[in-house]
């Protein structure tokens, strides 16, 4: 592993951890050169797949999910680790399966699932953009299904 501050390519595990919810290992180490201490984890890398509405095929990336997630909480009292914890739930929801593909859609409806339990507003926000709102009718249709 190759130390973030200085480049040097020997570092030593200082300290290992398994994440359950995550099914990852959680590391500390330290740069043989500078000293530095970095944290990395190790995740499965079983890809799992996303079938997208043009036909095309992505991998699932944590990240996508995790900017769509705080653009849609942005300026809402919503943890990091909120966030997050959606985008582990969903994660190990999807390794539980014996397929390893699921549809951008249902990708969607599963983060406005757990988005509706935390708040309101960023679902709404959510739903606007992967429903693709066209006008403020669909706006209000999606609010009177959520109260």
């Amino acid at each position: 592993m190759r130390c973030p501050k200085c480049g040097f390519d020997d570092t030593r595990v200082v300290d290992s951890r398994t994440q359950e919810a995550t099914n990852a290992i959680k590391r500390r180490r330290e740069c043989r050169k500078c000293g530095y201490r970095f944290t990395t984890f190790e995740r499965c890398e079983d890809p799992i797949e996303v079938l997208k509405s043009d036909g095309s095929i992505q991998p699932f990336d944590r990240n996508k999910l995790l900017v769509g997630l705080m653009r849609a909480t942005s300026k809402r009292d919503i943890d990091l680790s909120a966030l997050n914890g959606i985008i582990d739930d969903i994660e190990r929801e999807l390794r539980g399966r014996t397929l390893t593909a699921v549809s951008s859609h249902e990708l969607g409806d599963m983060v406005l699932k757990r988005l509706q339990k935390i708040d309101k507003v960023a679902y709404i926000r959510f739903a606007s953009v992967y429903r693709d709102f066209q006008d403020v009718d669909e706006f209000i249709e999606e609010l009177d299904k959520i109260r």
